[in-house]
């Protein structure tokens, strides 16, 4: 509930969101602070221990070290073996010296000029040898670093369509080319996992689908044969009650089915892509639950912008519809509830925020699982069937997408649901 004039605002914990003040319904609602990073849990960086320099860079810089460090060893001995050689060469040459030079008489001067010239050069060899290795060496450094990327390539595409894979595109093989080596091998082991996992994934989807559709069939009869019996003027006050308690369980169940077979289909890969405006959808769904809104005394508060997004209209409807429905059934009396769809930090969003009971940060997480409640409470399930933010986060993904939960100062929740930009998932699938 918004505070009203005269009454002091609700305190905003770390980890909570500030309700929305009145005449604000246009400012996105974000975290009162930063949450705390995992250095500062652990103390800082200086007792998460420093790295070796090895550690902070990519394998091909690493091969490229390796095999640089390689060639200057190996140089560097040929250096030294050529120097050895010239001066052993050198040393076994016979000098002489013409009659007519004053030191034809003089064998030491005779000994110290030979001394003196096989010393010069030995200093030139050795210079030149010098800088011929380091100008050939770093001329293999660049050769080395192009080979180490040419020799992982085919790790750099293992890594790239790992990426993209998930339990919708588990069809995609690595199917790699090439020589019978270690790195094939891997490639074939990591297609035969995927192979496996796609078996898995569509078999248990299958399994959810053709399940569903088969209760839907006793649950319709009973229906009738409920609706029946309640019709007859004859049925006694105690008949009825049961049959309409019996027609809400029965109501109950149907919608369990009906969220179980739109949780199987929006866990595939997207069939139908076009171009949606969130804005648009939220305005349809309000339209719709209009009634609902009025039958539960809620205030409610939208600001309505264009948010293009590239999907399936019917899962993005579905999404948004039951952010809605999430917040009108878990509210309190002459509570409220804002919708907001546009631009959120760069990227077309909505968000729905509704007050309530207050939520525990710690169930945020658990609120998004199948059949999960803010209380724990798996049995009172009247009031829905517990797959309406898993069917949220489901189409999330399908749409490359994030959504985000945290609690509402003074109760409630604030979701916020954020897709990648129109164009720039169009110009991602044509590349």
């Amino acid at each position: 509930m918004t505070p009203q004039d005269g009454e002091a605002a609700p305190a905003v914990s770390p980890g909570e969101v500030a309700p929305t003040p009145p005449g604000d319904t246009g400012t996105w609602r974000r975290l009162s602070s930063a949450q705390p990073t995992p250095s500062d849990k652990a103390g800082g960086p200086v007792s998460g221990g420093v790295h070796r320099f090895t550690d902070n860079i990519s394998l091909r810089a690493r091969l490229t070290l390796i095999y640089g460090m390689l060639f200057f060893a190996a140089g560097s001995f040929l250096v030294l073996l050529n120097y050895i050689i010239v001066a052993g060469l050198l040393d076994n040459l016979t000098f002489t010296v013409s009659p007519d030079s004053p030191y034809y008489d003089d064998p030491t001067a005779l000994e110290n000029i030979k001394n003196t010239y096989i010393e010069t050069v030995l200093a030139e060899v050795t210079r030149f040898s010098v800088i011929a290795l380091v100008i050939v060496g770093l001329l293999a450094v660049g050769l080395g670093y192009f080979v180490a990327g040419r020799a992982l390539s085919p790790l750099h595409k293992i890594t790239r369509i790992a990426r993209r894979l998930s339990e919708r595109s588990l069809h995609e093989r690595i199917a790699l080319g090439g020589p019978d080596d270690e790195i094939r091998e891997l490639a074939d082991t990591f297609d035969g996992m995927l192979e496996r996992l796609d078996r898995a994934f569509d078999g248990q989807r299958r399994f959810v689908a053709n399940a569903s559709h088969e209760l839907r069939t006793p649950l319709a009869i009973n229906r009738t044969l409920l609706e029946v019996a309640l019709s007859d003027p004859e049925a006694s006050a105690d008949l009825k009650t049961v049959g309409r308690t019996l027609l809400e369980t029965n109501a109950r169940h149907e919608r369990l089915i009906d969220g179980l077979l739109f949780l199987a289909k929006s866990d595939r890969e997207l069939d139908v892509r076009t171009q949606v405006d969130l804005g648009e959808v939220a305005e349809t769904v309000l339209s719709q639950l209009s009634e609902d809104v009025e039958k539960s005394g809620l205030s409610v508060r939208t600001d309505l912008r264009a948010a293009p997004v590239t999907g399936d209209p019917v899962l993005l409807e579905r999404l948004v519809a039951n952010l809605v429905e999430n917040a009108l059934r878990y509210n309190v009396a002459d509570g409220e509830i804002t919708v907001r769809s546009g631009i959120y930090e760069d990227s077309p969003a909505v968000q729905v925020e509704n007050s309530g009971p207050v939520v525990p940060g710690y169930e945020i997480e658990g609120l998004f699982e199948p059949f999960r409640r803010a209380s724990g409470d798996r049995v009172r399930s009247g009031r829905s069937a517990g797959l309406g933010l898993s069917i949220v986060r489901s189409v999330v993904r399908a749409h490359g997408g994030t959504v985000s939960a945290w609690p509402r100062a003074g109760g409630g929740l604030v979701v916020t649901v954020r897709f990648p930009h129109a164009r720039r998932e169009s110009a991602a699938a044509g590349r």
